[in-house]
């Protein structure tokens, strides 16, 4: 038996102004589905999107920022918005958290938690969301071109008992290569972290959506499979 119908979140990923999805998170492996980001953010509310996933890859790479592009979609869409990408200090996140609804910290919360607990402390859990990005099962940080030692799942846990109470789950060796989900490591994750998880990395076809919500998530982030028209969105309700 199925639970509620997991939510599908657009990824609006923006490289040097433009709306971009990488393949394994290679910033020289590029495609572009739109010729703004505004526009793609628009496409996507249009369609019914309740939320919307802004990554500045420029700021996760430590390349430059995209600020002005993500401020303007955040402007013009009447829907939750979230943004991450390089937001590695509570003074970042403070910045955005006056243009959107939600921060999303990855490198961040190795290098120093306490951002986390602050920004939880001064904004509550429903405006900051942990990104678990791995490949193999192990930690990838700064715009994914480093993998630590430190275990996914070990973070997850972590993540979790200091307060956060929304996750992402990225499988890099997946994203952007509609290769299908590999359910292992997200069944791995769904089993320490008890809140609301979302996973991306690998989605290809609407059986991908129904394993996720086999595994008893709550959303997916999906870039290429939607921007290709693999799988089904808006869906039935």
């Amino acid at each position: 038996m199925l639970g509620r119908m997991l939510e599908i979140i657009p990824a609006v990923d923006v490289q040097r102004g433009r709306a971009v999805r990488l393949f394994e998170g290679d910033p020289n492996q590029e495609t572009v589905y739109f010729d703004t980001p505004l526009e793609a953010a628009r496409h996507w509310a249009d369609l019914g999107a309740r939320t919307l996933h802004f990554v500045d890859l420029d700021a996760a790479l430590g390349s430059g920022d995209n600020r002005e592009a993500i401020e303007a979609m955040a402007a013009a869409v009447d829907v939750t918005t979230e943004v991450g990408g390089g937001v590695r200090s509570v003074e970042t996140a403070e910045r955005w958290l006056e243009v959107v609804d939600r921060v999303v910290l990855g490198t961040v919360v190795l290098d120093d938690p306490s951002v986390a607990d602050r920004l939880i402390e001064r904004f509550g859990p429903e405006r900051v969301v942990v990104s678990v990005d791995a490949k193999h099962g192990r930690v990838a940080v700064r715009g994914w071109k480093d993998v630590t030692d430190v275990d996914a799942t070990d973070l997850a846990r972590q993540m979790a008992e200091r307060g956060v109470r929304e996750l992402i789950y990225t499988d890099v060796t997946r994203d952007g290569t509609l290769q299908g989900v590999d359910a292992e490591p997200v069944q791995a994750i769904r089993d320490v972290f008890p809140h609301r998880l979302v996973a991306g990395g690998g989605v290809a076809t609407d059986d991908d959506v129904t394993l996720y919500e086999r595994l008893g998530l709550q959303g997916a982030i999906v870039g290429r499979a939607l921007y290709e028209g693999t799988i089904t969105y808006p869906r039935a309700s």
